[in-house]
């Protein structure tokens, strides 16, 4: 795709990264960026856990055919949590039970609890899962000194996240996402 091309919407199932998006993995201080076509281009596992060397926790792509299903699995000590990118998906248990899950979809299973995938679409589905064991190191993200609240251009007191102005509650930003945090929802 050339740049004088029109792009598609970022919510269609078609989306194509703009001309000079990442796409093999990139190194630098501290951090890859890449995407899941420069780690693979077959059906099945995008390995997004080796391509980006993450070692904190397990995180891999899956990429299914139309009407493929994969057998029932469980795991020894690792919860999962699936995250439908593009697709329809159903997710079936060892129970019995089915549940449809679109763009946008989440489901987060124990590990011991018997689960499998099937692409319920007529196109590709995209799913990234990630899985691990330990448990949640809490919220520990905090803005870097000299850095503003995204969107609001407020300088924060270094290291903290909390405006030089003291203000916070409403509207205040979460220092790890950037994201606006709703002043009614509990950390």
């Amino acid at each position: 795709m050339t740049p004088d091309q029109e792009q598609p919407d970022a919510g269609s199932e078609t989306s194509v990264p703009r001309a000079g998006a990442v796409r093999e993995p990139v190194t630098g201080s501290g951090y890859v960026v890449g995407s899941l076509d420069g780690l693979g281009e077959d059906y099945g596992f995008r390995k997004v856990r080796t391509g980006l060397g993450v070692t904190a926790f397990g995180i891999n792509a899956l990429v299914l055919p139309p009407a493929y299903e994969g057998g029932l699995h469980f795991h020894d000590e690792q919860e999962e949590t699936y995250f439908v990118h593009a697709g329809m998906v159903e997710i079936f248990f060892g129970d019995g039970s089915t549940h449809l899950l679109g763009p946008g979809g989440l489901a987060r299973v124990d590990a011991s609890t018997h689960r499998g995938l099937r692409n319920a679409g007529d196109s590709d589905a995209v799913i990234l899962v990630a899985g691990g064991r330990g448990g949640y190191v809490g919220r520990d993200g905090r803005l870097a000194e000299g850095s503003t609240r995204a969107g609001t251009g407020m300088p924060v007191r270094a290291g903290t996240g909390i405006p030089e102005s003291g203000a916070g509650g409403v509207g205040a930003i979460d220092g790890h996402t950037g994201a606006q945090a709703r002043p009614d929802t509990p950390s």
